[in-house]
């Protein structure tokens, strides 16, 4: 009674409910490894080389270019400095471009300042209860009672009684500079309306219509495109000189939207950029299911999104999209966290604890806009997120995510038709870009490659599914099986790492997807590709784009290697950075041939190696872990569950022999590989071979064996 049908949520209840013992300060010789990242948006605070190199250091994983605001000079320079800090620190960052999309703006006459940063000399200052005109006449003059806007058929979109908010770029809740404003007119190409509240408008000032109805879709929508003409220019001018990660769509309304970013990135050989929905209207989430599907991640952009939605629905839309995103394996990112951290070097008790709720509803990353921006404090403010989401993950219920994502599983199962996201009016299919969901089970199947070789087809670049087309379903069934199969063992021997090798990091996604407790160091093989006469490593891409995917720890192995040796290597590198310590359990997960494997080792007693664990080891160990005299069904601990259709069992092996031991050399006689920035090295071992010595704190260490040659594209800081 009283509850909303189809949505319920659940209480958050801690194991340890002494608060004494929750105020305890953090142990010092836990690994500074925090599982959710975070996305800093570049701006006038931070675009100077030294402080995105504190930014790095303070745990920032991905950087974002808004092409709302400012020139392409301006972000062409913001990335410069990004690679040098990225060199200077040793540390990986994704590279996030934001779009202008659908935003409608006030034009105004603007200035560059001596960063190149554009800015406006005078406020627009307006008091409660001013009349104020909107207008689409593009002569008009901007003032402290007029708004020219950019786009031509405003006047089509309101009605008299109408809700418009005008606000700042990025505006907070801090800042006064918020207006809400009533239609009372329309006269030809002017919108009369009454002021509601004191603005003072500073900056770059937006428009946006709040829905007139509280639960429909009433409203004209505008006919802008998902990407301006500006935009696309400014993507191929980037794209020329540096490599993007993801692109991030700005007013996202539905799945075809999705398609026609990927068909234009197809279009400019940009193939292995990903696409991050941002959901911000209601309509967006009418059509929530197509547009998940299609895309590869989602952004909920709160600041818009909250103007569209009722304030007491705000918090159940937020799980609900969370949820979805999470049944999905899609990484969700949230934004306008800790507004007040623009100007104050604390967040407000409100601020810390809706990040620790959206840590413990799931998300995978938090997005920074304002607060790294413009704001006061950059690197204070990634540094207290990360600190808040950090002790969120300690009493995150990993055991209730991984059975509720098991029995959706079974659900689908039964209900096959419960997968189909396609909308009756849409019929969409995912977007591919680059890595769809059979790749890596296309992976290692072409003729000549081995466990940890092999090519993409053909097919799988550049390769927009038409609409209706779709993956299919048993190829996921089986990824689905491994991943879940390897947190249940990692969960079963208490291990301290899962590691994941990998081609196209979706196997690491999926094992993501099932939240383990402990880290997931995705292992990223890379391959070498020629061109014609030229060469090139593909992979660094695959490792960035880990850097938004929760728990997900990417690190960048050299060409082709296999064996022992590299796994070794890798709990060496682990070992340093002080996320595994002597006689901890390491589940590994491997494609061999035509069959995963999902191994169990230790860590040696020297910290320098591993140690393979017997089968009858294993079940002794498992044993002990369930606990004494419990009857254990190793079937059922290590989730080798019989498909209950044809009595067959996924073609997996949970072994405690892998194959046999091989060097694992690259080009230039080593093994060196990129880092994941979030460890710190406490109570590491020191001269781990084959790896460059790592700096005291979260760190990226690059090698000659993947130096980009000195006449391609700029790399990242790779």
């Amino acid at each position: 009674m009283g509850r909303s049908q189809g949505y319920v949520t659940k209480t958050h209840f801690l194991k340890q409910t002494h608060l004494g013992s929750l105020l305890e300060p953090a142990n010092p010789s836990e690994a500074d490894f925090t599982a959710t990242k975070v996305v800093v948006t570049i701006g006038p605070s931070c675009q100077d080389v030294d402080n995105l190199c504190l930014l790095l250091q303070a745990g920032a994983t991905c950087a974002r270019c808004d092409l709302t605001w400012g020139t392409l000079d301006y972000h062409k320079r913001s990335l410069q400095n990004l690679n040098e800090a990225m060199r200077r620190t040793r540390k990986l960052c994704a590279v996030m471009l934001d779009t202008t999309g659908r935003e409608i703006m006030v034009m105004r006459e603007h200035q560059i300042d001596e960063k190149g940063w554009p800015e406006h000399v005078h406020d627009m200052q307006v008091t409660e209860g001013q009349k104020l005109t909107i207008t689409q006449n593009p002569e008009a003059k901007a003032s402290n009672e007029v708004l020219p806007v950019s786009y031509p058929k405003f006047t089509t979109m309101v009605q008299t009684g109408d809700t418009i908010f005008i606000g700042r770029y990025l505006v907070t809740g801090s800042e006064d500079s918020s207006l809400y404003v009533t239609v009372d007119d329309i006269q030809g190409d002017d919108v009369i309306c009454t002021a509601a509240n004191h603005a003072n408008l500073d900056g770059l000032v937006t428009i946006f219509h709040t829905e007139r109805s509280p639960d429909m879709l009433n409203n004209v929508q505008n006919d802008l495109p998902i990407m301006t003409s500006d935009d696309k220019s400014c993507i191929k001018g980037v794209a020329a000189e540096f490599e993007i990660d993801f692109i991030s769509l700005s007013f996202t309304r539905s799945g075809e939207d999705v398609q026609a970013a990927r068909e234009f990135l197809d279009s400019i050989h940009m193939q292995t950029t990903k696409l991050i929905a941002k959901c911000e209207t209601r309509q967006s989430l009418f059509n929530f299911k197509a547009i998940a599907q299609e895309a590869d991640a989602v952004m909920l952009s709160r600041g818009n999104l909250g103007l569209d939605v009722l304030p007491e629905k705000m918090a159940l839309v937020q799980k609900h999209v969370i949820q979805q995103c999470n049944l999905l394996g899609k990484p969700v990112i949230v934004t306008r966290v800790v507004d007040t951290m623009v100007t104050s070097p604390r967040p407000t008790r409100a601020e810390a604890t809706d990040v620790a709720n959206a840590v413990l509803d799931g998300v995978d990353c938090i997005m920074l806009g304002a607060e790294t921006l413009r704001g006061k404090h950059p690197v204070a403010t990634v540094e207290t997120i990360l600190h808040i989401c950090k002790q969120a993950e300690k009493v995150f219920d990993h055991n209730y995510h991984f059975e509720t994502l098991m029995r959706e599983a079974m659900d689908a199962d039964e209900h096959p038709d419960m997968l189909d996201f396609s909308d009756a009016a849409d019929g969409l299919a995912r977007t591919t870009s680059n890595v769809s969901f059979n790749s890596e089970m296309h992976h290692s199947r072409q003729p000549g490659h081995g466990s940890n070789g092999g090519m993409f087809p053909s097919q799988y670049f550049g390769s927009t599914p038409k609409l209706g087309q779709r993956s299919s379903s048993p190829v996921m069934s089986k990824l689905e099986s491994i991943a879940s199969s390897a947190v249940r063992a990692a969960d079963k021997v208490q291990a301290a790492l899962i590691i994941v090798y990998t081609h196209t990091g979706h196997t690491a996604s999926l094992v993501s997807k099932y939240r383990p407790a402990m880290p997931i160091l995705t292992l990223v093989i890379p391959q070498l590709k020629t061109e014609a006469m030229k060469w090139r490593l593909e992979g660094r891409a695959v490792a960035r784009q880990c850097q938004i995917g929760r728990s997900l720890f990417p690190v960048l192995a050299a060409p082709s290697p296999s064996g022992e040796t590299l796994l070794e290597e890798v709990v060496v590198m682990a070992a340093k950075v002080g996320l595994v310590k002597a006689q901890d359990h390491i589940v590994c997960v491997q494609r061999v041939g035509e069959s995963f494997v999902i191994k169990i080792v230790s860590v040696n007693d020297s910290a320098d190696g591993v140690e393979i664990i017997r089968p009858k080891s294993l079940i002794n160990l498992i044993r002990a872990t369930a606990g004494d005299g419990e009857d254990v069904d190793m079937d059922e601990a290590l989730g080798n569950k019989k498909n209950a259709s044809s009595g067959k069992q996924p073609t997996q092996q949970i072994a405690g022999n892998l194959c046999p031991p091989s060097e694992s050399k690259g080009a230039n006689g080593d093994s060196d590989m990129a880092v994941h920035p979030s460890a710190v090295n406490k109570g590491a071992v020191s001269n781990a071979p084959h790896l460059s010595n790592l700096p005291s704190k979260q760190t990226t260490a690059v090698t000659d064996a993947i130096e980009p040659r000195g006449d391609t594209k700029k790399s990242n800081g790779e």
